[in-house]
């Protein structure tokens, strides 16, 4: 069988740089990991292919620095490694990454089970995989968190509902986003670690795919992130209240709800 594991190289939350200049995320290699959620679905395509056999290939969008990620997944056991890069792909929003990652796919597929993770801690929208099997014009099942296997070419998973869960089959092929609790992620094998170097990466730019310049990058992207700014920790103040009067005891609160701008 064939696997394709979507991943992305995001900003390490508890090292957040702002760049006060542009009001944009600082993206590079010093503060930035693999999608913790991707790393689910790479686990879960490892497995699977431990069980039936094939190949689990691997791809990520990015600069040319993300092939970190790829050779981190690598170093876990991925087979084929592939880096979409172009200049014209930056500023892409979820629509346009999805285009083009589909466009990619199109190219070195097909596959018999797609999986991503459910969302990225860098933006948190859980929007690229139900796209891209949008776009795929194939089943998908997201927020994947057990019960993950493949008979007669129908995938069983149990994924999160809000009021409980649910145990869904869905025919192949297909997409799935995974979350926490499908797996425990494995850690790279020493024979892993040494060679991942070795394995090639195979590189993809907009003149390797079959592409529409009106759907990629800024331009094909109809939102847009203007400004990021770090979250402020909130100061806490506590007032005791004394007074002898109703009437300035009432006077101390409404000047401190002022302050706070609660009125």
């Amino acid at each position: 069988m064939k696997f394709l594991v979507c991943i992305k190289q995001v900003v390490d939350s508890s090292k957040i740089e702002v760049d006060a200049a542009t009001g944009r995320l600082n993206r590079n290699n010093a503060n930035s990991i693999l999608n913790p959620y991707d790393l689910y679905a790479l686990e879960a395509a490892l497995k699977l292919k431990e069980i039936h056999g094939g190949m689990v290939s691997v791809m990520t969008m990015g600069p040319p620095q993300a092939a970190a990620v790829l050779r981190q997944a690598a170093s876990m056991g991925a087979d084929e490694l592939y880096l979409i890069t172009d200049r014209v792909f930056g500023g892409a929003d979820t629509l346009a990454t999805c285009y083009t990652l589909v466009k990619a796919i199109e190219k070195i597929g097909p596959f018999d089970l797609i999986l991503c993770g459910q969302e990225s801690i860098d933006s948190n929208t859980a929007q690229v995989g139900p796209e891209m099997a949008a776009m795929l014009h194939i089943p998908n099942v997201s927020n994947a968190i057990a019960q993950l296997c493949i008979h007669d070419n129908l995938l069983t998973v149990e994924r999160k509902m809000d009021n409980g869960t649910e145990l869904v089959e869905m025919k192949l092929p297909g997409l799935i986003t995974t979350s926490k609790g499908l797996n425990s992620p494995r850690y790279p094998s020493i024979k892993g670690i040494l060679e991942k170097d070795e394995k090639e990466i195979h590189t993809i730019t907009a003149s390797d795919i079959d592409v529409d310049s009106n759907r990629i990058g800024l331009k094909g992207s109809p939102t847009q992130v203007k400004r990021v700014r770090p979250v402020v920790p909130i100061k806490k103040e506590n007032i005791k209240v004394t007074k002898q009067t109703a009437e300035e005891s009432a006077q101390i609160l409404v000047e401190a709800l002022q302050r706070i701008r609660a009125i």
